[in-house]
C-alpha cells in the first residue's frame, strides 16, 4: 500500500507512521514552572542529534507544560527509562491540570541538578541537564489543528550511575532501557536482543569494502 499523508487516506484502524518509526527513545522531560512547581514526562519525538558538541532533540505539542515551562526557564533534564521504572514512566504520562506535581503522581523522588534547577528523577540510569538552543514550530496540521514544536537541546552534563558502567563502557543491557513503539506498545533492550557489527573496512584505494562478522574487539577502527 501507499497512501498520502496530506489526507491521511491510509484506510487502517489508525494512523501507521509511528508505528513504522521503531523503537524510538523516550526522553522523560523534568522541567520547572514560573513558580517553581515541577513538572515530568516522556516524550518519544527524542533523540540525539550530535556529540560533540552534545545536543538532543524533542518534538512537543503545542500548549503543553513541558513547551511552556522550557520556552520560559530555557533548561530542563532528559532522564533515560529503564525497566525498573517504565510503570511511574506511564504515570507520569497522564494528562493531568499544570498544577499537579507528576513526581508526586508517580510517587517518584528527585535529585536536585548540578546546572539547571529542573531535578533529575531518583533512581533513573542516567540524565541530561540540558539548556534550550532553538526552538523551530512545526506546521500545524489543518485538520485537526494539532501542531508540534521542536526543541533543539544543548547537554551541559549528564549523569551516570556507576552502576551502569562496566570496563569503561556503558552496560546497555543492565540499564534495560525502555523504547516506545507503535500505538500502546514497548519494548526493553537487553541481552537477548542486543548484537554488535563491526563497520566496513575500506579498502586502501577507497573503491571497495569488507565486512568482518566477528566479535566487535572493542575498538573504534
Amino acid at each position: 500500500m501507499q497512501y498520502d499523508t496530506t489526507n491521511s487516506d491510509h484506510g487502517m484502524k489508525f494512523d501507521p507512521f509511528k508505528a513504522l518509526i521503531t523503537p524510538r527513545p523516550i526522553g522523560w522531560i523534568s522541567t520547572l514552572s514560573a513558580t517553581g512547581q515541577p513538572n515530568l514526562a516522556p516524550f518519544s519525538f527524542f533523540n540525539a542529534l550530535s556529540d560533540k558538541p552534545p545536543f538532543l532533540v524533542a518534538s512537543l505539542s503545542n500548549g503543553n507544560d513541558t513547551l511552556t515551562n522550557l520556552s520560559a526557564s530555557g533548561e530542563c533534564t532528559a532522564c533515560v527509562v529503564h525497566r525498573e521504572l517504565m510503570n511511574k514512566m506511564n504515570m507520569s504520562s497522564a494528562a493531568v491540570d499544570s498544577s499537579v506535581n507528576e513526581f508526586e503522581l508517580a510517587e517518584l523522588g528527585t535529585v536536585a541538578s548540578m546546572h539547571v534547577k529542573a531535578p533529575r528523577v531518583a533512581g533513573c540510569p542516567a540524565s541530561f541537564e540540558c539548556k534550550l538552543w532553538q526552538s523551530i514550530p512545526l506546521p500545524v496540521n489543518d485538520a485537526t489543528g494539532r501542531g508540534f514544536t521542536t526543541v533543539i537541546l544543548e547537554v551541559v552534563s549528564i549523569y551516570i550511575d556507576d552502576q551502569y558502567i562496566k570496563d569503561g563502557r556503558i552496560d546497555t543491557a543492565a540499564i534495560q532501557p525502555v523504547s516506545r513503539l507503535g500505538y500502546m506498545d514497548y519494548s526493553v533492550t537487553d541481552e537477548s536482543n542486543m548484537f554488535s557489527l563491526n563497520r566496513p573496512a575500506v579498502a586502501d584505494d577507497g573503491k571497495t569494502a569488507t565486512l568482518d562478522e566477528t566479535p566487535w574487539d572493542g575498538t573504534y577502527k
